[in-house]
């Protein structure tokens, strides 16, 4: 597998090194050449200095040959940039690191639906912990192919749920109606803004990529 990371991060740097363990390709994209020349002899892997959201630089990785692109850098912005542009230039997957959970809703907006929060995920595990409560791991509740999808409604989605032209193993299990959390029955209907979230299959994630894309929401 060939994996690509846009931002010499913490992050970025243990994610890389778990992933060159186990015999994956790994590039680095970093603009700071200091950092660069740091690693280089901690880390066996291809580097790339440059701005990771200029496409000149990314054509460099042979965009299209790249199996997951990771944008962790420490701007918010930059991260959303270079994973639109990414995936202009035909990146199978692309995952955007954000910071600022105001973000999070333009992300699914633009299609960005691989995105993370590290720091909001980590305060929602600690406050679990505090309060005593069971953590159930997502990786032991979706197994094998199973994947999660969201996208945002807009007009041309106003329908019952059940009129959504969905692939046949995709499912809405829940929707965030102006950022609060609402149940869902077969015959709720969907609102322009909701941010409607699915449980899909591997292969029917693509379809509905494509159908529900930037641009096409």
């Amino acid at each position: 597998m060939k994996v690509v990371f846009i931002g010499a991060s913490s992050l970025a740097v243990a994610t890389a090194e778990l992933l060159l363990r186990i015999g994956h390709e790994v590039i680095i994209i970093e603009s700071d050449k200091t950092v660069i020349d740091e690693l280089m002899g901690k880390i066996d892997c291809v580097f790339i200095h440059g701005n990771g959201s200029k496409p000149a630089i990314l054509k460099e990785t042979d965009p299209a040959s790249i199996d997951i692109l990771f944008c962790l850098t420490k701007s918010d912005e930059a991260n959303i940039i270079a994973s639109l542009v990414s995936r202009s230039l035909g990146v199978k997957r692309v995952v955007t690191r954000i910071e600022d959970p105001e973000f999070e809703h333009i992300c699914v907006e633009l299609g960005l639906n691989d995105t993370i929060i590290p720091t909001l995920t980590n305060a929602r595990y600690l406050a679990n912990i505090a309060a005593g409560r069971n953590i159930l791991e997502l990786s032991a509740v979706f197994r094998s192919n199973v994947r999660l999808f969201s996208f945002v409604a807009d007009e041309n989605n106003e329908v019952p749920i059940n009129e959504l032209d969905l692939p046949k193993q995709t499912r809405v299990i829940f929707l965030y109606r102006e950022n609060v959390y609402q149940p869902i029955d077969a015959d709720s209907k969907l609102k322009k803004g909701d941010e409607v979230v699915l449980v899909t299959t591997t292969d029917e994630y693509e379809k509905l990529h494509e159908k529900w894309s930037a641009g096409k929401v």
